[in-house]
């Protein structure tokens, strides 16, 4: 029996003013999740970092760690060079996993009709 495949991310989530934190999950929605909602207190809920702008996923939890602490090295240009090679508007990636259901389009009775199921009067 094999073990079950497990994926590691190291993503990027930023402010509306672009300050950036760097991170890495095993469940990337439920983190992108506790960052919107500041639940995790520190640099994140302080600066609102909580749009998700760059994700990488992994294997191997080694890997991602490395790529982390890479990243978290790079000066902050290089960092603005990854994330728009991807995603050059920095939309919030997470926008999909969390979107609300649209409200049907108001549909308008026909011309004519006052009432629905009431035909119009004649004079």
């Amino acid at each position: 029996m094999s073990k079950p495949e497990h994926h590691y991310y190291v993503y990027i989530v930023a402010s509306r003013s672009h300050i950036l934190y760097i991170g890495i999950t095993d469940n990337i929605q439920r983190r992108v999740e506790q960052h919107r909602n500041a639940e995790l207190p520190g640099f994140t809920a302080t600066y609102h970092c909580n749009r998700l702008v760059f994700l990488e996923a992994y294997q191997y939890v080694q890997n991602a760690i490395a790529r982390e602490k890479q990243l978290k090295r790079w000066r902050r240009s290089k960092k603005v060079w990854l994330i728009e090679l991807s995603n050059p508007t920095w939309a919030d990636l997470s926008e999909a996993w969390t979107e609300k259901p649209q409200v049907p389009p108001l549909r308008f009775a026909p011309v004519g009709m006052t009432n629905v199921g009431q035909e119009r009067k004649r004079s």
